[in-house]
């Protein structure tokens, strides 16, 4: 299956290929390296718009090229939502476009819930980056737990928040490592109606070790299950690890939440489409969980 954010306004995927993408965010065009893109770009003259190219180094990392001043940091929308773009010295932007998806996705499950008269369902974003999902899912009228390890990033999510005129919503910003903080919760006896999980390919457990998303998720993913509550609605598996089938995660939700839960497990590609020639380029995994 192949999951297609295709409702931006504010945001285009121009081009794509010899391992790079071109893209418009908002006025500001920007050429990042992207390994997926193999192919030849569609649209030669395009790249010639851009504003500023990321390189990378031979010894690791990279840096930006600026071809014209552009801002230090600028404003997006989504529909009724808001998000800071800052391109940074690791090629990011602070926001990944093809997870609009299941930023749709979630609202249309937390919305249908809320009307039903089951009250605001509470949702966890575990490893919440800048907080697009965090944003999205209190815009919905959930009561949304956004927790990532990095200050800066917690930051940057309730900045995203407000941005969106939802400073008054009910969302806890957590600076902590996911593998204690989900620890913790258990112990409490906290649960969610959604969990939505966006681990990094490679990161560092509680006790500082390090650890490999292949070599540790299954374990992870089955211990965030026990913060389920009786009236889980979805859990979100992302996967942004090169060679990781949505097959493998599709299976792990399956095995884990299906006998317990019952429900349906779909999963598949992130992709966004190029306007230039019309191709998916592939960002990542998804495989949702959905009562």
């Amino acid at each position: 299956m192949v999951f297609i954010a295709d409702k931006w306004v504010d945001y285009e995927l121009i081009d794509s290929g010899d391992g790079m993408k071109l893209e418009r965010w908002g006025d500001v065009i920007l050429a990042r390296p992207d390994p997926q893109a193999i192919w030849k770009p569609q649209t030669k003259k395009a790249w010639d718009r851009a504003d500023a190219v990321y390189h990378r180094s031979k010894s690791g990392g990279g840096s930006w090229e600026y071809l014209r001043k552009i801002p230090e940091k600028w404003t997006i929308t989504y529909g009724d939502l808001k998000f800071y773009v800052e391109p940074t010295g690791f090629k990011h932007t602070g926001l990944f476009p093809e997870q609009a998806a299941n930023w749709d996705y979630c609202r249309e499950l937390i919305s249908a819930s809320v009307k039903a008269g089951n009250g605001a369902p509470r949702v966890l974003n575990l490893f919440g980056y800048t907080g697009a999902a965090t944003v999205a899912c209190a815009a919905a009228g959930a009561k949304v737990c956004h927790v990532d390890a990095a200050k800066g990033m917690v930051t940057r999510a309730r900045e995203n928040v407000e941005l969106s005129g939802l400073g008054s919503a009910e969302v806890r910003y957590i600076v902590d490592d996911a593998f204690k903080f989900v620890g913790r919760e258990l112990r409490r006896g906290n649960t969610y109606e959604g969990i939505i999980m966006d681990p990094p390919s490679y990161g560092r457990g509680p006790g500082g070790e390090v650890w490999k998303l292949e070599d540790n998720i299954y374990e992870f993913v089955e211990t965030c299950a026990g913060l389920l509550s009786d009236k889980a609605l979805f859990f979100i598996l992302n996967s942004y690890t090169t060679g990781f089938s949505p097959v493998v995660t599709e299976n792990m939700l399956s095995v884990i939440l299906k006998k317990r839960f019952g429900g349906n497990v779909v999963a598949g590609d992130l992709c966004l489409k190029g306007t230039g020639g019309g191709l998916l380029l592939p960002c990542g995994a998804t495989a949702r969980w959905e009562r």
